[in-house]
């Protein structure tokens, strides 16, 4: 049956895609160029939608405008019934978005299924913060002729919010931006990914069923140049943005006075002393490194290993990426997929063969076939190689050698990224050395910098951006603390 359904979408891709128009003040607009979106596999058109143009992005930040005060006024038994209806559909419609991850982005199939799962999570907490969105309560008579007075410190929504997401957790990168809006009662104006813009339509179709009201929500395709507003545009209170980090600092540079949210890219390490479970380090690592194809800010890139484990690591390390499945995005055994496009993974070859050119070792992987690009470990990598010094966003991790733990903790800060880095050891004075130590906005004791539940704060120092997410910490972004002072002296 699986196999029966897999071919019936191919050949609906290749035949007859379907086309989503773009949600635009409470319709759907088929207005503005087609754009064909295809699947990274294999080239197939998996669906069309529409590009929208100038006018449609005005009319947007218009209708933001306009539907903020409702938004703004709205009970909170209101908005949590709605983050809760998106959740239950979601749930039944499972299985129908992963297909579309895995078609679109060339997400494997298992792991689509798994961002199902945290999407849903994402919507059912953000229903909760929604119920308790923090205030304060203040003594304000701690000085003569204050007697008698005192202060409520409340959060109010901050305004309309302008959004852009990226392609590789096209549904649950959306949801981290939408899902805390709606709690805390913004308007959002928001662009997908190019590559992956139809999870993104048909979670919005999810919100355009409920009492949301009609110019909350406005979800539409753009190109860079029209997008430009979101960023400007004074109208807009706060811009949110998860992408790389060139492109997240300039829009910042070009904001003005709004608030910025920026979520972006990183070179993430680990660090594995000695006296870790080696195996499980190493099991760790392999879906760290090569999930997805690498193809996540968190991803696994730099792993820091004590010279004593380290053959011991790299037996258990190489032939577990050695049985890794490349293939096929809708074949359940799939491990690795595509990389985004063929542009990304030659990019990736080239940074590989820069470094081997340059002296390191290839311990495996290195070869592409089209956009699949084999999951690679190099060692023997210098500091300034392109595939240590830069985000890879590819499956290839490296691995080097230590010999003190301050010295991995030095070679983890040596980069311009501080997302994550996660650190394997036994000694609890190891790891709340590295938590005061490490420059990076989260340490992750015991496992791999990877790791992310959904309700947690999640941000990066240096270059891997500003603010923070996770629906609590979000929803701190998307509102502003006003104080009233009573009198009743």
């Amino acid at each position: 049956m699986a196999q029966a359904a897999k071919r019936d979408e191919r050949d609906q891709a290749k035949t007859g895609p379907k086309a989503h128009g773009f949600l635009l003040d409470g319709r759907w607009a088929t207005e503005g160029e087609r754009v064909e979106v295809r699947s990274p596999a294999d080239g197939s058109v998996v669906g069309v939608t529409f590009r929208a143009r100038p006018e449609h992005v005005e009319a947007a930040i218009r209708a933001a405008v306009r539907a903020f005060p409702a938004t703004r006024s709205m009970p909170t038994f209101e908005r949590e019934r709605i983050l809760h209806h998106v959740a239950a559909r979601l749930e039944a419609q499972r299985e129908d978005f992963a297909r579309l991850m895995a078609l679109e982005a060339g997400k494997p199939i298992r792991t689509a299924r798994a961002e199902v799962d945290r999407a849903i999570f994402t919507w059912l907490v953000a229903a909760e913060e929604a119920a308790r969105i923090p205030g304060e309560w203040l003594a304000l008579d701690r000085q003569p002729g204050a007697a008698g007075r005192w202060g409520l410190v409340r959060r109010f929504p901050l305004g309309p919010i302008a959004a852009i997401t990226p392609f590789n957790f096209p549904l649950n990168l959306v949801s981290h931006k939408l899902a805390p809006a709606i709690a805390a009662g913004c308007t959002v104006i928001h662009k997908p990914a190019p590559q992956t813009p139809l999870s993104a339509l048909r979670l919005a179709a999810l919100v355009a069923e409920t009492e949301w009201p009609a110019g909350a929500l406005n979800v539409m395709a753009l190109s860079n140049a029209d997008a430009e507003p979101l960023v400007t545009d004074e109208r807009l209170r706060l811009f949110t943005f998860t992408g790389s980090s060139a492109a997240g600092w300039e829009l910042k540079r070009k904001a003005g006075k709004k608030r910025v949210a920026l979520e972006l890219g990183g070179n993430a390490a680990v660090i594995i002393h000695s006296d870790a479970a080696l195996a499980y380090a190493a099991e760790r690592c392999v879906l760290g490194g090569f999930s997805y194809a690498g193809q996540s800010c968190i991803s696994v890139q730099r792993i820091y290993v004590h010279r004593p484990a380290e053959e011991k690591f790299l037996a258990e390390l190489l032939p577990r990426v050695r049985a890794l499945k490349m293939g096929d995005p809708l074949e359940e055994a799939t491990d690795v997929g595509p990389m985004i496009g063929e542009e990304a993974a030659r990019r990736a070859e080239e940074w590989i063969g820069e470094a081997v050119a340059a002296g390191a070792a290839l311990l495996a992987g290195g070869t592409r076939r089209r956009a699949f690009l084999a999951p690679t470990v190099l060692s023997g990598v210098r500091r300034e190689m392109r595939v240590s010094a830069e985000e890879v966003f590819a499956p290839v991790v490296v691995v080097e050698p230590y010999d003190d733990f301050g010295d991995a903790i030095a070679r983890v800060n040596d980069s311009r990224y501080g997302l994550q880095a996660g650190v394997f050891t036994r000694d609890v004075a190891r790891l709340f050395a590295a938590h005061d130590r490490l420059e990076v906005g989260g340490v992750i004791a015991g496992d791999i910098p990877s790791w992310r539940i959904d309700h947690m704060p999640y941000g990066g120092t240096k270059d891997s951006g500003v603010g923070r997410e996770g629906l609590r910490a979000a929803i701190e972004e998307m509102t502003e603390p006003k104080l009233l002072v009573m009198n009743l002296g």
